[in-house]
């Protein structure tokens, strides 16, 4: 499957036109709120965009959350990348969500190269891997 190609609406209003993000890796995580292991992987993943800068994507797409409570997250994260509300039309387009953390990395062709579920101990060294593989 490839990287949808839908204009997503991140949390500030601004829109990220996903068919604009070829010829660099895209990561995306789908998380909550409630979920602990899910904010460790979204602090986790400023650190991955960093490294990457301009030669990667991360998004966030929050689900069965609430907005506030999302906004209040992301205020306290500081992500430096962007997080997207995950409504129907969102979350139908990447795939239902059994159980969050469930991470998406696409590939510089917009190929989906690997989904990984949950947070195994060594989950952001697979995301690692997994983002190395997908940029060559």
């Amino acid at each position: 499957p490839a990287l949808p190609a839908l204009a997503l609406q991140d949390i500030t209003g601004k829109t990220i036109d996903t068919a604009r993000l070829s010829n660099r890796p895209v990561i995306v995580e789908l998380w909550a709120t409630w979920c602990p292991p899910c904010r460790s992987t979204m602090a986790w993943l400023n650190t991955l965009q960093k490294q990457y800068g301009d030669r990667a994507t991360v998004i966030a797409i929050a689900v069965d959350s609430k907005a506030e409570d999302v906004r209040t997250i992301a205020a306290a994260l500081k992500p430096n990348y962007r997080i997207v509300m995950g409504t129907p039309e969102v979350i139908k387009a990447f795939g239902a969500v059994a159980a969050v953390p469930k991470l998406l990395v696409f590939d510089k062709q917009g190929r989906r190269s690997q989904v990984l579920y949950g947070a195994p101990p060594d989950l952001h060294k697979q995301i690692e891997a997994a983002v190395k593989k997908a940029a060559q």
